[in-house]
């Protein structure tokens, strides 16, 4: 009896799991799909730009504070109390070239002056007189000579009578032999005189020389006992008043010259190796420097007004390479005409910060891509029959929003432009093309 209890519970737990299996299925059958099963896959919305390689010049950027090439301290050359300051002389005025800054005291220079020129004249006159000394000396002598001849003959004549003819006395012959003794002393005496003269002569011009140069010395201290504008100077710095009393230690003016302006950029050496513009030299010199740069015309933006406030400069030099910094310094010079605004507006001063643009070389066969179009990675993405594909490239360049790709792409390729965050590889794209859009707004 316990058997077949057993066996009819097994029995009728099967016929009901049966039942509920049956059932389940024949709901599950009877249910209708969801909406979402019959669903097809859903495109992402994309826009897309066909590529076409392009020649692209190279724009190299950078910034630099505007600097005068000419500034200038104006120390005092002369010692002595200001008596006059032009009446223009303030922090920011500009005074004409050749207009008188400040003037020294100068009554001590011109007592210099004057004492100098008394003693040069003295001296030039001292030397005419050793000329005309000579000269009469120089004619004494002919007379002495001739005087000196004289004696000598009447000394022979007597002694020959003397000794021939017995005529005359030793008497005679003696004093005529003194009298021709004398006359050749004086001769001899004067020749010394005579030959002392040039020796005096060039010893009174030597002192003439050198009072000469003190008087030259004197008359430059004068001079600079005024103080001229060198050129056009605006006034940096004013250390000086009326009646001050200036020794020379030390500088009292600062000048500017505006007529030229220098803007010093740094650029990244890699920059300057691929993209800055070197002419070729057919007979190069043996110096290392960068000798050979292409004077370009530079853009100039003042960085406060991008828009209103531009102006055009010329690459001028490199002044440094930058070992800590990696940079090179390139100097960008604007002349004063060109520095105006034409407009009326502002012009290009010192002290402005602006931003330089250096036209550089011509980039061949590159992709223009907004810079949002590439990834970190050095990928874009491209419509492949309408799925999504992601290429690797070479980026050969990025300025400001753009980026130029010089490798990775092919001609009528669709760049996919529109921002992505980790999109599948392989999704399905709806593709619209740049330029699509105006023309249906036309």
């Amino acid at each position: 009896m316990k058997h077949k209890h057993a066996w009819a519970s097994a029995i009728v737990s099967a016929a009901v799991l049966a039942s509920g299996v049956f059932l389940m299925m024949a709901l599950v059958w009877l249910r209708e799909p969801p909406p979402e099963a019959e669903r097809p896959e859903q495109a992402l919305s994309v826009l897309a730009r066909e590529v076409y390689p392009e020649e692209h010049p190279v724009v190299i950027r950078g910034f630099g504070e505007a600097r005068t090439q000419r500034s200038v301290e104006i120390t005092p050359e002369t010692a002595g109390r200001v008596v006059g300051i032009h009446p223009n002389l303030d922090v920011g005025e500009v005074i004409p070239e050749g207009e008188t800054l400040f003037a020294v005291n100068p009554e001590d220079y011109e007592a210099a002056v004057d004492e100098l020129q008394a003693s040069v004249s003295q001296m030039r006159a001292g030397i005419r007189r050793l000329h005309t000394q000579m000269a009469n000396d120089e004619e004494r002598l002919v007379n002495l000579e001739r005087s000196r001849d004289l004696a000598r003959q009447e000394f022979e004549r007597l002694r020959g009578l003397l000794e021939e003819d017995q005529v005359g006395t030793q008497s005679g012959v003696d004093q005529a032999e003194h009298a021709y003794n004398q006359a050749q002393d004086q001769v001899d005496q004067l020749k010394r005189v005579i030959a002392l003269y040039p020796i005096e002569i060039e010893d009174a011009e030597s002192r003439l020389t050198s009072a000469q140069a003190r008087l030259r010395r004197a008359t430059l201290d004068l001079e600079r006992t005024v103080v001229t504008a060198p050129f056009d100077a605006r006034i940096k710095i004013r250390n000086i008043e009326l009646g001050q009393t200036v020794t020379g230690a030390s500088p009292v003016l600062t000048l500017a010259d505006d007529s030229l302006l220098e803007i010093r950029v740094p650029v990244d050496s890699q920059d300057v190796r691929r993209w800055l513009q070197f002419a070729e030299q057919e007979n190069p010199s043996a110096r290392s420097w960068f000798a050979n740069l292409t004077t370009e015309p530079a853009r100039i933006l003042w960085t406060e007004d991008r828009d209103s406030h531009v102006w055009t400069g010329q690459v001028h030099r490199i002044e440094q390479f930058s070992e800590s910094t990696r940079t090179v310094h390139v100097v960008v010079r604007i002349e004063g005409e060109e520095a105006l605004s034409r407009d009326g507006g502002l012009p290009l001063v010192e002290g402005m910060f602006c931003e330089v643009e250096i036209p550089g070389r011509t980039m061949e066969a590159v992709y223009e891509l907004p810079r949002w179009a590439v990834s970190f990675e050095n990928t874009v993405y491209i419509a492949n029959d309408n799925r999504l594909r992601t290429v690797p490239v070479e980026v050969a360049r990025t300025e400001g929003n753009n980026v130029y790709v010089s490798g990775g792409l092919e001609p009528g390729q669709k760049v996919v432009v529109t921002r992505l965050v980790d999109p599948l590889e392989g999704a399905l794209l709806d593709v619209e093309l740049e330029g699509q859009q105006d023309e249906e707004l036309l």
